[in-house]
């Protein structure tokens, strides 16, 4: 049984970066940041950031502002 690479946080930090650079934002791009998330421990403090910023980004993206 082979492992599945798991992320650093610092490469999760990275690749978020990158992901939401662009400013536009779609339902592939939330799926690749949950993805992202999934990467992460549980009780990670990043985790917990990313997934507040995650939730904020989605309600600004249904609000349209």
């Amino acid at each position: 049984m082979s492992e599945v690479p798991v992320l650093t946080e610092r490469e999760v930090s990275r690749s978020w970066q990158t992901l939401f650079k662009a400013g536009g934002y779609n339902e592939e791009t939330f799926t690749k940041a949950e993805e992202l998330l999934d990467e992460l421990r549980g009780e990670s403090p990043l985790r917990h950031r990313l997934q507040v910023e995650l939730e904020e980004l989605r309600k600004l993206q249904t609000t349209g502002n």
